[in-house]
């Protein structure tokens, strides 16, 4: 099984408001980069993109090892808390709706086809993939925020 190193990003301006995501694939010495915005959307949504387009981008079932700086990804799939909030009908507790269920039911899809483990960085801390995935996400944000006449 192929061992892949994914790192993800999410910006938003405003939040809610025009946000990006980025991903950073490493394969035996090999890097792919991947990123994309939408005009009206929150930070955690983007945060949750980087991870589900990193490893929708992969062709076949894998080993992978997520690095994030979102506490909110990072925390809900090592403890399991997503699979709970599927499994109580996407409520967090008995009257708590669990956020951003259509992301959550897509990620959980994925991870059931590889091999995923989850690692939390420090955002902003100097870690070159996650820097560059800031810069990627940031990028597509502001593209995003633009009228569509105005983007390249």
């Amino acid at each position: 099984m192929k061992q892949i190193t994914l790192y993800t990003d999410g910006a938003c301006s405003g939040n809610p408001g025009p946000g990006g995501w980025a991903a950073i694939l490493r394969y035996n010495g090999t890097e792919k980069e991947l990123s994309g915005g939408f005009g009206h959307t929150t930070n955690n949504r983007m945060e949750l993109m980087g991870v589900i387009a990193g490893l929708a981008s992969l062709k076949e079932p894998c080993a992978v090892t997520v690095v994030s700086d979102s506490k909110y990804v990072v925390d809900a799939m090592r403890n399991g808390w997503a699979a709970k909030w599927r499994a109580n009908g996407w409520k967090r507790n008995r009257k708590d709706p669990a956020l951003n269920p259509d992301l959550w039911q897509r990620l959980l899809d994925l991870c059931a086809h590889h091999q995923v483990k989850f690692q939390w960085v420090n955002g902003h801390a100097g870690h070159p993939e996650n820097e560059r995935c800031d810069c990627l996400a940031v990028a597509a944000a502001a593209t995003r925020g633009l009228p569509e006449d105005v983007r390249a």
